[in-house]
């Protein structure tokens, strides 16, 4: 069931922004309750099991940037995508900072699956591509969920033990590899710069199963804290396809 609440918390929500026929991705919003719903929406676990990570937008070293903070929490910042495949090339980039990390984090087992930090690409991959056992428990999550849930999820994850450019599988499901961007050489309260091919990035996680880049459902931020019971801090910036 912990792989199913995984799956469903990681749902593509309605929103959505549109150029020609370029993916773009709109600027950094934190919905509230008295604002109107735009092309971000936070989404948790469903039935409010797990704490929210926090969401704030927040002036820093002369910049509007998007304030992620987890205590014993699990969240993500979605932004839904209803354009078709991206094109070759297409790069994926942001800037982000990390104040405060997770000492007793480990990705590669269930208790310690946490990131202070998370920039995610979610694809739509044929359900026939997957083994069976996959097949069933994605099409129990989408039962569960009222939103669409990806089929292939790809996040580029901040990791303090980790070497840069590990790449693993989730702890909980293998619907989602793991890439360590920031990792065990980067130093705290610096921003560090990331430009990813997209394409290149899901050949290497996702190549046994297609050969060629997915459509992309959307595109999420997200800090959680949830397996260690710890705090993070950290912060996102400028975050942009370019296609």
């Amino acid at each position: 069931m912990a792989a199913i609440a995984t799956l469903v918390a990681l749902a593509t929500p309605t929103g959505l922004a549109v150029a020609a026929d370029k993916i773009v991705l709109a600027p950094f919003t934190v919905p509230s309750a008295e604002s109107t719903p735009g092309a971000w929406r936070v989404v948790g676990v469903p039935g409010g099991k797990i704490p929210l990570t926090s969401f704030a937008m927040t002036e820093l070293d002369g910049q509007r940037v998007l304030r992620v903070e987890a205590t014993k929490s699990y969240g993500n910042l979605v932004h839904n995508l209803p354009l078709p495949t991206p094109g070759p090339g297409t790069r994926l980039s942001w800037r982000w900072r990390l104040d405060e990390g997770l000492p007793l984090a480990d990705l590669s087992v269930k208790q310690g699956d946490d990131s202070p930090l998370k920039v995610c690409a979610l694809f739509e991959l044929p359900l026939d591509k997957l083994g069976l056992i996959e097949r069933n428990l994605l099409r129990l999550a989408r039962a569960a969920s009222a939103e669409k849930l990806p089929s292939a999820t790809l996040c580029y994850v901040w990791d303090s033990k980790l070497k840069a450019d590990t790449l693993l599988p989730n702890a909980y499901t293998n619907r989602v590899r793991l890439i360590v961007v920031s990792g065990s050489d980067q130093p705290l309260r610096q921003w560090a710069s990331h430009s990813r091919d997209l394409e290149a990035d899901f050949r290497r996680a996702f190549g046994a199963e297609s050969e060629s880049l997915l459509p992309l459902l959307a595109i999420l931020v997200g800090g959680d804290a949830d397996n260690t019971g710890g705090h993070s801090l950290g912060y996102v910036n400028e975050l942009r396809l370019d296609n």
